[in-house]
């Protein structure tokens, strides 16, 4: 799977990326790697980041491969992002829980150019016994660029 990148706020925000990565530089860690074989592997890096209140913080940086024909960011690759970001949240409270994404909904209300930083914060809104409705909105800097909403089965298994 690769080795575990961690990277703090500042140094995102400054860019202080090392050659083989988004290493930190100032041992301040903000933002960790999701650790991911499949398919986040070849989309990502994506990164995400603990928050006491348990809403769920994630982002990932627009790279050429997210690239549409506009030359704009590719929706799915938003849409990649917020399925990952509100699925992880909806089990933070047990994280080996099985799960699956039975509804998902997403409006796009600006593009992301290539070359921006996309986060997302996730809420739960409420969790059944066998359903959790989550919401997530995404952001560049201060730009509301999507707005997502989704439900998650929660799996017995037997």
């Amino acid at each position: 799977m690769g080795d575990r990148i961690d990277v703090c706020d500042a140094c995102w925000r400054a860019r202080h990326h090392s050659a083989t990565g988004y290493g930190c530089m100032n041992n301040e860690i903000d933002w960790v790697e999701e650790q991911d074989g499949g398919f986040i592997k070849l989309v990502g890096p994506i990164f995400h980041q603990t928050t006491s209140d348990g809403n769920g913080r994630f982002r990932f940086h627009a790279e050429a491969k997210h690239k549409n024909r506009a030359s704009y960011v590719q929706g799915g690759m938003l849409m990649t992002l917020a399925d990952r970001a509100m699925g992880k949240t909806a089990r933070q409270g047990d994280p080996t829980r099985a799960q699956a994404t039975v509804q998902f909904d997403m409006q796009f209300l600006e593009p992301v150019k290539i070359g921006e930083t996309v986060d997302i914060s996730c809420t739960v809104v409420r969790e059944t016994r066998q359903l959790v409705f989550m919401r997530g909105e995404l952001f560049v800097e201060d730009r509301h660029v999507a707005s997502a909403h989704g439900v998650w089965k929660i799996i017995t298994r037997r």
